[in-house]
């Protein structure tokens, strides 16, 4: 019966095109509790990351937003209160995008921006970003760099990173759509769930079959492992 539950859960998380939230999970699956439809998603998220996957590659769009918390009074495009800094490249494809990775940040400073970008994209490439001065590094980190400077005042104006906007929207809404908003803490599988869609989004029932091969290669995580996190978060948070 386990076996079963499984099967049909991943096979409801990758072919569901919004995604799935825990609770249309315990409903459609007629789980028992909540909890335990949260922690099949959970560990589902976990296994949608390839761990031998190929850094992007060519052209790559990068920037980075903020998701969640709430718009600090301060100045600075940058300045944000509770919100959790994510990092967002993909690749160029045309005038389509091609795959997609995201990442929470732990700052916009030259040294975080270079060395998240150098785990992303193979040397050499292409990087397009804003003029933000935090990316003033990945020149010399072995990218042919390429900023791009956005004209607010025009309203007619064509986005400076346009694959990367439309991705930051999307993302935007389906978490506030599908999930109604994200803890800090596990942003991440959410952002992985997302790659995982995102970069698999034409060919669904593909993305079943390499959703159950993942999960096979990876090690289990145990519901205290998650929990822990959490807590370990909160106790950060609280001081």
């Amino acid at each position: 019966h386990a076996a079963v539950l499984w099967f049909w859960a991943a096979y409801l998380v990758a072919t569901h095109a919004p995604g799935i939230s825990a609770v249309q999970l315990q409903r459609q699956l007629r789980i028992s509790r909540y909890e335990t439809a949260w922690l099949i998603l959970h560990k589902l998220r976990r296994a949608m990351i390839n761990p031998e996957r190929e850094p992007l590659r060519g052209e790559v769009e990068v920037d980075e937003t903020y998701v969640g918390g709430r718009h600090s009074m301060r100045r600075g495009g940058r300045q944000r209160d509770g919100k959790t800094l994510v990092g967002v490249a993909v690749e160029v494809r045309g005038t389509r995008s091609g795959r997609l990775r995201m990442n929470v940040l732990g700052g916009l400073d030259q040294d975080t921006l270079a060395a998240w970008v150098s785990e992303l994209v193979k040397p050499g490439a292409i990087v397009r970003t804003d003029g933000w001065s935090g990316y003033g590094g990945l020149a010399q980190a072995g990218f042919d760099h390429r900023p791009r400077r956005q004209h607010l005042r025009r309203p007619d104006r064509q986005f400076a990173l346009p694959r990367v906007d439309r991705a930051i929207s999307n993302l935007k809404n389906w978490l506030q759509g599908t999930h109604h908003g994200v803890s800090p803490e596990h942003m991440q599988v959410y952002l992985d769930e997302f790659v995982f869609r995102h970069n698999r989004r034409r060919t669904p029932l593909a993305a079943f079959q390499t959703l159950l091969g993942l999960g096979s290669s990876h090690q289990p995580t145990t519901y205290e492992q998650i929990v822990t996190r959490r807590h370990r978060r909160l106790a950060e948070l609280t001081g």
